[in-house]
């Protein structure tokens, strides 16, 4: 079983970096592989609501986007960590996001994810429930912690000593492993996941 571990931030080795460290060495401790996937710091488009993505399941702008769907499907599990900027995600995670989550369908249906933010001081909350929307649209288990996934601080050394958020990261980590056998030994069982509906949308402008 393997996780894949997103980080938004465009620092390769900051605050998030930090705290998806301490998620990866909980999961390498409960048995479960993990990578860490780097947005990084070249421009990235927001979605143009072109749809072509529906018919050919990756992006019509080929970039670091499906370079993640490119991995992805080999992945049974997702944590996406992006820092706080105006009490929001990044701009470049949110663009990734909504590429990714548009065109992502078929790879990310019903596999766990959870989602981490980084913050100096405030923001933390609003974010975190910003990245939770985009898992609760593509019949995602939601995997949480003990508190709100989130750590403090202005550089890597403040985010260890950042006690509480350091722990809340180690018990996300060993949820997710819990998580992940759960479904396994519910596979082994015969337990699959359930049939889809044919999606009705409703759109209230008559």
């Amino acid at each position: 079983m393997k996780v894949l571990l997103v980080n938004g931030s465009p620092h390769a080795h900051g605050c998030t970096y930090t705290a998806l460290q301490e998620i990866a060495q909980t999961l390498n401790q409960e048995g479960i592989e993990s990578t860490l996937f780097q947005v990084g710091t070249k421009p990235l488009s927001g979605c143009l609501g072109c749809g072509r993505c529906k018919d050919k399941g990756k992006c019509v702008m080929d970039d670091v986007v499906n370079e993640f769907l490119n991995v992805a499907a080999s992945y049974d599990a997702y944590i996406f960590g992006a820092p706080v900027h105006f009490a929001s995600a990044n701009g470049a995670m949110i663009a990734f996001m909504d590429r990714v989550f548009s065109a992502g369908k078929q790879v990310l249906t019903f596999k766990p994810a959870a989602a981490i933010v980084s913050c100096r001081r405030a923001g933390s909350t609003a974010t975190f429930d910003q990245l939770n929307k985009y898992f609760a649209i593509r019949h995602m288990p939601i995997v949480t912690s003990q508190y709100w996934n989130q750590v403090h601080g202005n550089t890597p050394e403040e985010v260890r000593r950042d006690l509480e958020g350091m722990q809340t990261m180690r018990s996300l980590g060993r949820n997710m492993a819990w998580i992940l056998k759960c479904i396994e030994a519910g596979r082994q069982s015969g337990i699959l996941h359930p049939e889809h509906e044919t999606q009705i949308k409703t759109n209230f402008a008559r």
